[in-house]
């Protein structure tokens, strides 16, 4: 948790969403508003009720309609005003009250980027399948050996310094965003630090990358080619 003393920034927590009806209210309501003071969620063009949910909450809803999960995140990043960016998902799958965890090593001047690490933290029994495990695993082990980065998960769920964040010009606009800012944060010195968090079943089904063998194949293809091609050039 954030100690006594320490400097806590302003803080705006950015939500990817597409058709998280069912789970985006809870995850609203979890956000501990007496620390982040802006929650801004990016639908990419929902079916459902998930941005009518999220106004309805307090959030503010910014319309996304290219697909593209780090075109939502980046569009988040630049509307946002917080000193401080947390990006999580919609699906329920980790605990926005695990947001102080993520913030902490940001508060005591220790760390640029916080990763939250489902596979160090509490996972719950079905919360991460196989394949999406190994898939984690393999990414992390090539980050090591590139990079010299000791983490041990890639996930979503982070949190980072925005001015640092807006001077970075990151061009995968797919899934492959969140890597994309490991590594070029990696190059760039930044001070680069995990946390254990929990992990949870999403709500609302499967994951629509993770969700099965061959589609967390081809995320896993896609992120260790990031990789490499960063520690390239």
């Amino acid at each position: 948790m954030i100690a006594a003393g320490s400097r806590l920034p302003s803080v705006t927590a950015i939500i990817p969403a597409l058709d998280e009806e069912r789970s985006i209210g809870a995850v609203l309501r979890a956000i501990p508003r007496d620390l982040v003071a802006e929650v801004i969620v990016v639908d990419g063009g929902s079916g459902d009720a998930t941005a009518s949910v999220a106004a309805a909450l307090g959030a503010r809803v910014i319309q996304e309609h290219r697909r593209g999960y780090g075109r939502a995140c980046a569009l988040g990043a630049v509307a946002a005003q917080g000193d401080a960016l947390v990006f999580l998902d919609a699906d329920g799958a980790v605990d926005p009250r695990e947001i102080p965890l993520l913030l902490a090593p940001i508060a005591r001047g220790d760390a640029d980027l916080v990763l939250g690490s489902r596979l160090a933290g509490a996972m719950a029994a079905g919360a991460m399948p196989w394949h999406q495990r190994l898939g984690n695993r393999l990414s992390a082990l090539l980050l090591h050996v590139l990079y010299g980065l000791a983490v041990t998960d890639l996930g979503p769920f982070r949190a980072v310094r925005r001015r640092l964040l807006a001077d970075m010009a990151l061009g995968d606009l797919s899934y492959g965003w969140p890597t994309e800012m490991i590594v070029r944060a990696a190059r760039a010195g930044w001070r680069i630090t995990e946390v254990p968090v929990s992990c949870y079943p999403r709500t609302g089904g499967r994951s629509k990358i993770s969700g099965t063998v061959r589609g967390t194949v081809l995320a896993t293809i896609h992120i260790l080619g990031t990789i490499a091609r960063h520690a390239r050039t």
